[in-house]
């Protein structure tokens, strides 16, 4: 059974009950994902300032070693920038390729510290003073292109991003799992998708979902974490679904979203040092998420865009658990076959005692909302007036990316 076939009967079986609609084919175009990391990833070992000792005497054991130092070392993307090394085998190649490009210091001017506040507050977009909870930012996207827009939400509910006057599916792919399908069900699944390249993600998918489900419930800071992702799904099980984020976009939408939790990295976000841990193994898992996207995107990669957004960073000096707290400033993730990347954009500042916020975090140098309209401008060759529609009161600020 085809894929779209496998899910029009899916959905009509009740096999995947959050499931509400399902789009035909579209024509090509541009394409545009949000990738929202809740619980606030800490950006600063993400993006390292390998040159600057200041970020080495904040963090001296959870900083991620210098390029040149072996395998733990970063790998240098300029004279003041590098990579996770957990990111060599799956975004590096895109950097070097130019389709990827970070904006660090970016983020929202809410300085709250909430997960759930900011969280809200972003996906609403709708600037200081948030006045409708069902108004999101890529609703009103949507509704400036003419309602032509196919959109998807990747996740168990509408994301707040999305509600709106203009109707949204979702489709709970991360919730195709051993604790959410009934046996029975499982295997009907496994053998509608037997004879389908993707029948060994599923299967994995399910081991997936079981492991994280185990990981998570016993975990010293489950609680706290489980709340602050808002029921998103764990890194490693977005690898399990990516490619059927990838596949669906290619096929059928516009715009899609998918969120992934699991980052607030309170107690032990690093082992021996920034190379290795739970931070380590999740920034690995959604390198290599997003490469699977970008495979199953096929020729449609190049008219997609991905974005990865977190509510806000972390404390760039760690704490006394190895771990780091709530901060403010972020680091952008921007991929796609035709972003103009290989570079690091946007503002930016040396980090010291002085250029910190409040003297504990990255700035905010740029916008989230003026950053996203100025790409949606470019994709969408929208003007100023209908950017601020999407974004009220903000300035795009076309950075090149796209």
């Amino acid at each position: 059974m085809r894929r779209r076939q496998f899910l029009q009967a899916a959905v009509a079986g009740g096999l995947l009950p959050s499931a509400r609609v399902w789009a035909a084919p579209i024509a090509a175009g541009p394409k545009f994902v949000l990738v929202f990391l809740r619980g606030a990833y800490d950006a600063a070992n993400l993006l390292i300032p390998y040159q600057n000792d200041f970020y080495y005497e904040s963090r001296p054991h959870i900083a991620v070693p210098r390029p040149g130092s072996g395998e733990d070392g970063a790998i240098a993307l300029n004279a003041d920038w590098a990579l996770h090394p957990a990111l060599r085998g799956s975004m590096l190649p895109f950097w070097q390729r130019r389709q990827l490009a970070f904006v660090p210091f970016t983020g929202t001017r809410d300085m709250t510290r909430s997960h759930f506040e900011t969280q809200d507050h972003i996906e609403l977009g709708q600037g200081p003073q948030t006045s409708d909870f069902n108004d999101g930012f890529l609703n009103r996207l949507i509704r400036e292109l003419g309602g032509r827009a196919r959109a998807m939400a990747f996740t168990a509910q509408v994301p707040l991003s999305l509600r709106g006057p203009e109707h949204v599916p979702n489709l709970a792919l991360a919730r195709l799992g051993r604790e959410d399908i009934a046996g029975g069900q499982e295997r009907r699944l496994e053998r509608m998708w037997g004879d389908t390249a993707e029948a060994s993600a599923v299967a994995e998918g399910f081991a997936v979902q079981a492991e994280v489900h185990r990981d998570m419930a016993t975990a010293r800071w489950a609680a706290e974490m489980r709340a602050a992702s808002r029921g998103a799904i764990d890194p490693r099980g977005f690898v399990g679904v990516a490619a059927r984020v990838g596949a669906l976009m290619r096929d059928s939408f516009d715009i899609g979203f998918i969120d992934v939790g699991g980052w607030d990295t309170h107690v032990y976000e690093a082992t021996t040092n920034g190379a290795h841990g739970q931070l380590a193994t999740k920034v690995a898992s959604l390198g290599d998420g997003l490469a699977e996207l970008a495979r199953a995107a096929g020729p449609s990669w190049r008219d997609m865009t991905v974005v990865v957004i977190s509510e806000f960073g972390r404390t760039f000096r760690e704490n006394g658990n190895r771990g780091t707290d709530h901060g403010h400033g972020s680091v952008y993730w921007v991929l796609g076959g035709s972003v103009r990347g290989g570079r690091i954009a946007g503002e930016q500042v040396s980090i010291s005692p002085a250029t910190l916020n409040q003297n504990r975090d990255y700035p905010v140098l740029s916008d989230y909302r003026d950053v996203l309209g100025g790409v949606f401008a470019r994709l969408w060759n929208l003007n100023g007036r209908r950017i601020r529609a999407v974004f009220p009161d903000a300035q795009a600020r076309d950075l090149g990316l796209v």
